[in-house]
């Protein structure tokens, strides 16, 4: 059904922009900027847990001549938006009737995890049941059941439940050899991914591609909706920084299927030595790139919840710093701090357990900002990454380059995001240097698009 967008958008959009005067007034009051930055990061965290409070956030915001950008705020908050869930969708793992003849004597192999499903009953087994000849299953990062840490080694293994050859894609076989394709004639791919360039199921579906298109088989891909395809967003990859968590020239929020995405990889010539996979994509049906698709079965341990699948695009940059984003609690990917931030007044211990053996911190109090529901009602809405978390805890740490670690440039896919923070460039002159590779990526993107925008 359609669904307005939270009020509370009108009062966090702008945040970023905190401390402006409003158009034709003066400020009351002399601020320096170290005590605005922390007004900035307390009411932020207000704004995220206070909801029912939120008109007296609002008389505070009219009293110090804080920007909310009212006008864009009034126009989006006219906006309808339709959210779908699976129930409203027929992805392309539900239409049978067009796949199944494809595979009509032919050896199939099933690249997938637990989130390929059809209603409560995974594709494998509704495979079996429809008499398909597959012969193994491929399994991407997180395993064929979904339960693996983020970069933990899957191992090669049988099924427990169906009895089929496991074959792990992560680690150091990332990529089907010619030995594990020599039995299959067509290769099914069924994953649920979301939409971020550093989520490594769609480099899991490349390197799938690249080994069809050499050994000669067909791919097929079943498709799933994005649940952060409504919008484009952040620095696209520079190729010298091109790894597991981001393989091609594309921004950090790409706004496609992966159905769309294969097609891309495809005609762009981006496989090895440009060679072209025999691709074939079974689309989604009752869905558009300006729905909001609710996800039912977390994609993978450490995104539980779809305020987490909306965070996770602004908030896994932080994988490149010091700070924790809640690995090891009931909620990652709703939080972020670390020991010893002097702003902030949420905290959490991250501890062991299933999808986070290891996390950061393991048994330290953090400190920091708890950005439930922040990702439904404000992220989502205003369709772009949310950098003000980051530029405000660089501050924080006075532009240290210690805040970061090597992974950083990975996951930004670039070292200026890394340069720029150090330089204490703001939000907006950052976003500007985005530009012209947004724009030229939109244009490719436009030529394999398989929904409506």
């Amino acid at each position: 059904m359609p669904t307005a967008i939270p009020p509370v958008a009108i009062f966090t959009i702008g945040v970023e922009n905190f401390g402006e005067s409003l158009p034709g007034r003066s400020n009351r009051f002399d601020i320096k900027p170290e005590m605005l930055n922390v007004a900035r990061m307390k009411l932020a965290s207000l704004l995220v847990g206070q909801f029912r409070k939120i008109q007296g956030v609002f008389l505070l915001l009219l009293l110090l001549n804080i920007h909310p950008v009212f006008l864009e705020a009034q126009i989006l908050s006219k906006v309808e938006v339709v959210i779908k869930t699976d129930r409203d969708v027929q992805t392309g793992a539900e239409r049978s009737d067009v796949w199944l003849p494809l595979l009509k004597n032919k050896r199939v192999a099933l690249v997938a995890n637990h989130t390929s499903l059809i209603g409560n009953t995974h594709l494998a087994d509704t495979m079996l049941s429809m008499k398909v000849n597959l012969v193994k299953v491929f399994a991407p990062e997180h395993g064929f059941r979904g339960s693996a840490d983020a970069g933990e080694h899957v191992n090669s293994s049988k099924d427990s439940k169906t009895g089929l050859p496991l074959i792990s894609l992560y680690g150091s076989n990332k990529k089907p050899s010619p030995e594990q394709l020599a039995d299959v004639d067509v290769v099914v791919f069924d994953i649920q991914d979301v939409g971020a360039r550093f989520y490594t199921y769609i480099s899991t579906m490349s390197y799938v591609m690249e080994a069809c298109a050499e050994q000669g088989l067909e791919m097929i891909v079943f498709d799933r909706p994005n649940p952060n395809g409504h919008y484009i967003d952040g620095p696209v990859l520079e190729p010298k920084y091109s790894s597991f968590v981001g393989l091609h020239p594309v921004p950090v929020v790409h706004g496609m299927t992966v159905g769309e995405y294969a097609q891309m990889v495809n005609g762009e010539a981006w496989l090895k030595a440009g060679i072209k996979c025999k691709l074939n994509v079974i689309v989604c049906e009752g869905w558009n790139h300006r729905n909001y698709f609710q996800i039912t079965v977390p994609p993978s341990p450490n995104l539980k919840s779809m305020n987490a699948i909306y965070l996770y695009p602004s908030l896994c940059f932080f994988e490149g710093t010091k700070v924790s984003v809640g690995r090891g609690t009931e909620a990652p990917f709703e939080m972020i701090g670390y020991p010893g931030c002097e702003i902030g007044s949420f905290s959490f211990t991250p501890k062991s357990g299933p999808g986070s053996k290891s996390p950061l911190y393991e048994g330290k109090v953090c400190t920091g900002f708890n950005l439930r529901p922040f990702g439904e009602n404000f992220v989502r809405d205003t369709g772009r990454l949310y950098l003000f978390w980051l530029v405000s805890l660089i501050e924080q740490e006075k532009y240290n380059p210690a805040f970061f670690n090597d992974f950083f440039d990975k996951l930004a896919g670039t070292d200026l995001l890394r340069k720029q923070l150090i330089e204490k460039k703001t939000e907006a002159e950052i976003r500007e240097s985005w530009k012209p590779g947004l724009e030229k990526f939109k244009a490719t993107r436009n030529k394999y698009l398989l929904y409506a925008e």
